[in-house]
């Protein structure tokens, strides 16, 4: 059995992508689609006294090109000024020191495209949690459907997968039947938010991962276990 699951390679993302990870075996950066300034490739809100401050990534692309082509502006000064803004919010977060220390490394490479930079991140807090699954970017699969439905069948080709997790909202559109027909399980991926130790009042769910590891460290356990009692 070949577990996949599919997902544009996001900024930094919540702890749901995380979790949607850990159920795959195979996890593919679907960076062949067209880039989209309301998607969240290139930004995502962390927690500060107001509710939630947007951290954005300046980027430079042309309209229609895909998210693979979205180059990273580094004449802007973005990565210190998104690394200040965190540090100013999580200071006094339990695990402030040892998350903001591996934060500045993963920064400090020289990436120049908006892809190797959110992979890299992705990767690395994966591993921090343990999380096993392989990655791969769609745009070393030589895909040739355009359809939604049609690529994700190619990739399972592709990738040799027999189960694929799909996200919730694509339940609008798929077939289970269609699934059955090319030999492939479809399962649906579900994360329930849930309450953990956090700064600045309300509890706010849709912010980074970072809120999560500056409060709870790379704590994978508190995350499964949160999901058994949902």
């Amino acid at each position: 059995m070949n577990i996949i699951a599919i997902h544009q390679p996001n900024y930094i993302p919540w702890l749901g992508y995380f979790f949607k990870i850990y159920q795959s075996e195979t996890f593919v950066f679907l960076d062949t689609v067209q880039y989209s300034n309301k998607g969240m490739h290139d930004f995502h809100y962390i927690k500060n006294s107001q509710g939630r401050f947007r951290l954005k990534i300046p980027v430079q692309c042309n309209f229609g090109d895909n998210i693979q082509d979205v180059i990273l502006n580094n004449t802007i000064s973005w990565k210190e000024n998104h690394l200040k803004q965190i540090e100013y919010n999580y200071k006094k977060a339990l695990h402030f020191k040892k998350v903001f220390t591996d934060l500045n490394e993963l920064f400090i490479y020289d990436d120049t495209t908006l892809v190797n930079f959110n992979a890299r991140i992705i990767k690395f807090i994966s591993e921090k949690f343990n999380i096993t699954a392989n990655f791969i970017n769609s745009s070393d699969l030589d895909l040739d459907a355009q359809s939604k439905n049609d690529r994700i069948f190619e990739i399972c080709k592709k990738t040799n997968a027999t189960v694929y997790y799909s996200g919730t909202g694509a339940a609008v559109y798929q077939n289970e039947n269609d699934f059955k027909e090319h030999g492939i399980e479809l399962r649906y991926s579900t994360f329930t938010p849930f309450i953990y130790p956090q700064l600045w009042g309300d509890f706010e769910s849709n912010v980074s991962v970072i809120d999560y590891l500056m409060n709870c460290g790379y704590d994978w356990e508190r995350v499964l276990e949160s999901q058994k009692t949902q």
